[in-house]
């Protein structure tokens, strides 16, 4: 099993490109940050280039003009503005307090995510030997904390594939997401016999349980060819194609 990726890389364009070169041309899994950067360049990939857009500057000053609201920050100081942050209290380590915080970030959380503020793409291939590719590449989550990174290079949790069994990729809030590693679980659940669909709803249902705000959706394939989609919270789309087909079909998942 060969895994590459990069996260946190900034000024290349074609992340999944320099994913791959880690996975061909190194013994690592992940780089990430500048040194990413740097090693895709040395590669052979364009840059440094500057990444940004009119339209993402002009919905970053629009952001900054708005006391950098929303964001992904909780229990800090100042609330309105753009900080420098620091904490709102000292922690209470009580379970009380643990539960409060809880609920109060499962509530909060479901405004983060959407159709519109995220790009996810993951898709897996199948050639006519057997073998199984898989592949995620995003720009992140609007309006993320400097440094984070999400689920989308995370072996097992935005995609997983073995030849043996089948594959799985996925979108939706990568940082709850990234806690549960659902496309493992899709696949060694598939491993088990479960059929594609079920092992998505399972896999989906395990994360719904312990946040039942968050939005998400995978699509689960076996190596025959068997398809199915689960998600919660919206409803996801997922397309097919095979070469005896002649044209892309997509599919709907109600949630």
């Amino acid at each position: 099993m060969e895994v590459g990726a990069v996260a946190a890389m900034r000024y290349v364009k074609d992340g999944i490109r320099a994913a791959r070169l880690v996975m061909q041309h190194t013994e690592h899994t992940m780089l990430v940050g500048e040194q990413a950067s740097a090693f895709a360049i040395s590669m052979g990939l364009p840059g440094p280039t500057n990444l940004s857009s009119s339209e993402s500057l002009e919905k970053w000053i629009k952001w900054k003009e708005n006391g950098c609201h929303p964001n992904f920050r909780k229990n800090v100081l100042p609330i309105n503005s753009c900080g420098p942050y620091h904490p709102k209290e000292t922690v209470d380590l009580s379970w009380k307090c643990l539960r409060t915080n809880l609920v109060d970030t499962i509530t909060r959380r479901s405004s983060h995510i959407g159709l519109d503020n995220h790009d996810t793409i993951s898709m897996a291939v199948i050639d006519k030997m057997g073998h199984i590719a898989v592949g995620t590449s995003t720009n992140g989550a609007t309006f993320k904390i400097p440094g984070r990174v999400g689920d989308g290079p995370i072996p097992g949790s935005s995609a997983y594939a073995d030849d043996e069994v089948g594959a799985c990729g996925a979108t939706g809030d990568g940082d709850i997401m990234m806690r549960f590693l659902p496309c493992y679980q899709v696949v060694e659940s598939m491993r088990l016999g479960m059929e594609p669909e079920l092992a998505a709803k399972d896999a989906i249902s395990r994360i719904a349980r312990k946040y039942p705000n968050f939005v998400g959706a995978v699509f689960a394939v076996n190596k025959n060819g068997v398809h199915a989609g689960a998600c919660h919270g919206w409803t996801f789309q997922y397309s097919i194609r095979s070469p005896e087909m002649d044209d892309v079909e997509v599919f709907t998942v109600l949630p």
